[in-house]
């Protein structure tokens, strides 16, 4: 609707440039936004607001002329011209039930849009070391990360999801150690332990396993633990293998899967990293100071120089990023985004610098970045903060476990990313209308329960003239949120901010138990009835389509 309007009010101001009223100069962007208080209508435009200067013309005087050159249309009731210039739509009774009809005969289409023309996009999230179990963290930029594409699928990309394995590097050095520590008997409280070593039960598990010759099988590969406990190259492999199948394992059960898992290990194995850096000195952005080597990021914005290879030896965290992201590039993407925890917001300008400095034609602002905050875990008004197999942080097994996948991915994706979250582990667990997921799935049981009781089953149209039956004032406010979904869907996809469809589903829910609460919907007038039966059947699929988009199930029961 908001786009029919706009193509309205672009056929009136063609209309007053051809009468010579306005000059064509003068015509601005037209924006439409849904009002808030019903009395003002529908929708309302600001146009003739940001027009009124450029057009020689008081603001009221160019709504007026708006509105007369508007086409006829049976979208609309009447327009009414409000406050300095404001103009308020109020739209017809077939207008505000159409969607009703449109909703039934779209199914799970509904909602869809084609914004991002087909394009390909790929997302990469989660991107544990694979180093111990996932946490919480991990856990929230899972369920961002996932319900992100399910958001862009809905909205015409083609999307490709990527797990990033930092398998290269001292954190896996340490897990190494700490496996041949717990190998040789020793425990976290010995002296002899690593410094820096994993102290959480799982590296128990690890180390039997190895010792008892266990066979992994990997994505990409098999592993077999060789059980030589002297061998720390052999230990570190099989632990590395042996983590990332427990973090897949972790990962499918809370309902996300990956197209592509990519080793940091590969791009030192491939010569990518060394190639990278010999691109960069190339192209003259790097330099030698202190026996280490910059790169001078400063020409790209960033408050300092970095430096890319230690004095030491060894390169920094940055460099493989840059190749990684080079490959990402030459892989073809339209677009690219990453979902991270705000430790890693330091990372995105040397990033993006290092690969201005490789001039391979990257767009500057390129790959985007989702930056997720860190989540608080609490339970009976306290902070829950260790987890036994893990040792010193909250697993996302542990919250799956305790509250199940549907909640735990409603929670973790219910608030922006740039907001850190507090999950109430009680609040999750309760069958209470407080517990938004529970208030949103029970309005979907709720009306498959109903349904049930129709001697036949219902069906997928609905006449005009039981439509125009629909004139309550809860039955109007329900018609009005189902009709925002489809904008919903098409706004939270060009933000990248998921967490407005968790939103939306919420106050869907409120307006259809107002609706439900107050209205039967099995009544003896057979018009009332089909109405009703369409109007809630319309409510289902949409309460399905977007909790589809996170990844949620929609129960026929509870």
């Amino acid at each position: 609707m908001q786009d029919h309007l706009q193509g309205l009010i672009a056929q009136a101001l063609n209309a007053l440039v051809e009468q010579s009223t306005l000059q064509k100069d003068s015509v601005g962007a037209i924006q439409i936004e849904r009002t808030r208080d019903p009395s003002h209508g529908d929708f309302a435009s600001n146009i003739a607001l940001a027009m009124a200067k450029k057009a020689g013309l008081n603001p009221r005087q160019l709504a007026e002329k708006i509105i007369a050159a508007l086409p006829a249309d049976k979208a609309l009731d009447r327009c009414e011209i409000a406050g300095p210039g404001f103009i308020n739509f109020f739209l017809s009774k077939s207008a505000s039930t159409s969607v009703i009809a449109s909703i039934l005969e779209q199914g799970a289409a509904f909602g869809t849009n084609a914004l991002g023309n087909n394009q390909r996009v790929q997302i990469e999230f989660v991107s544990a070391n694979p180093t111990g179990p996932l946490h919480v963290g991990h856990g929230r930029g899972a369920a961002v990360g996932d319900t992100l594409s399910r958001l862009l699928q809905a909205c015409g990309y083609r999307v490709d999801r990527e797990f990033y394995y930092n398998d290269a590097g001292a954190q896996i050095d340490h897990l190494a150690r700490s496996v041949q520590a717990r190998c040789e008997g020793l425990d976290p409280s010995s002296p002899e332990w690593p410094q820096d070593g994993y102290r959480g039960e799982y590296i128990v598990d690890l180390a039997k396993a190895f010792q008892d010759k266990a066979v992994i099988q990997a994505e990409d590969r098999e592993v077999a633990a060789s059980g030589d406990i002297g061998d720390i190259d052999a230990i570190r492999e099989f632990a590395v293998a042996y983590l990332r199948r427990e973090q897949d394992l972790d990962l499918k059960a809370f309902g996300v899967e990956f197209d592509y898992y990519f080793l940091e290990s590969s791009l030192y194995a491939s010569g990518a990293v060394d190639d990278t850096v010999e691109r960069l000195r190339d192209n003259g952005f790097t330099y030698e100071d202190d026996g280490a080597l910059w790169l001078n990021t400063e020409a790209f914005g960033d408050d300092k120089n970095r430096v890319m290879r230690k004095r030491e030896g060894g390169y920094t965290y940055f460099v493989p990023d840059v190749a990684y992201h080079l490959n990402k590039w030459n892989r073809g993407y339209d677009v690219v985004i990453n979902e991270q925890g705000a430790d890693h917001h330091s990372t995105v300008t040397r990033v993006r610098a290092g690969l201005q400095a490789l001039k391979a034609g990257i767009p500057e602002g390129w790959p985007e970045y989702v930056l997720h905050q860190m989540v608080l875990v609490m339970r009976n008004g306290e902070e829950v903060k260790l987890s036994k197999r893990a040792g010193s942080y909250v697993t996302l097994r542990d919250l799956v476990d305790e509250v199940g996948r549907d909640a735990t991915r409603y929670f973790l994706v219910a608030r922006a990313p740039s907001s850190q979250l507090t999950f109430d582990i009680d609040l999750a667990l309760s069958q209470s209308n407080e517990n938004p997921v529970y208030y949103i799935q029970y309005a979907h049981a709720r009306i498959c329960s109903m349904l049930n009781k129709l001697a036949n089953t219902p069906s997928a149209s609905v006449s005009d003239a039981a439509l125009a039956a629909l004139s309550e004032p809860q039955e109007e406010a329900l018609i009005k949120e189902l009709d925002k979904f489809p904008e919903v869907v098409k706004q939270a996809g060009q933000q990248r901010a998921p967490h407005m469809i968790a939103n939306f589903l919420k106050d869907l829910a409120a307006a259809f138990h107002t609706f439900y609460n107050a209205h039967k919907v099995l009544v003896d007038d057979a018009t009332t009835q089909e109405a009703r039966v369409a109007l809630c059947l319309a409510t289902q699929h949409v309460l399905q389509n977007g909790l589809d988009i996170l990844g949620v199930s929609a129960p026929e029961s509870m």
